[in-house]
């Protein structure tokens, strides 16, 4: 059975192996403040918080229907992996967005989620 510090350390490994969440967070918020140019120039104002958040929300169901798709569970088949892949890390960029509009950071948020979680998952009966 896994212990608990093992898991944290596969964990660690695989966040040092791959892109740093600092790096998602800066980047992130790069594109989202284009995107707000976009929307002044396009709407005279840019989306709120909330528009944001139904943005993701939409984004986030549309995984669902994609991954219902793939697995031949819902009625229009032939969604690509490469469709289901963007809109993964889409509904990824809305989050860390979203962290960033609500002055969450988002390393310190999902480290506290997973210590949070791993603590009660693999705790000692």
């Amino acid at each position: 059975m896994q212990t608990y510090k093992g898991s944290l350390n596969i964990y660690r490994n695989i966040i040092q192996k791959t892109m740093k969440l600092n790096e998602l967070t800066e980047r992130s918020k790069t594109i989202w403040e284009r995107y707000h140019q976009l929307e002044i120039k396009s709407q005279d104002c840019p989306w709120t918080m909330e528009e944001d958040a139904l943005a993701f929300l939409t984004d986030a169901g549309l995984v669902d229907c994609f991954v219902m798709s793939q697995q031949e569970r819902w009625p229009v088949g032939g969604t690509e992996k490469k469709d289901l892949e963007h809109k993964l890390g889409e509904s990824i960029w809305w989050l860390t967005v979203l962290a960033h509009r609500m002055e969450f950071d988002i390393e310190r948020t999902v480290e506290r989620f997973l210590t949070t979680t791993e603590q009660l998952l693999f705790k000692k009966d």
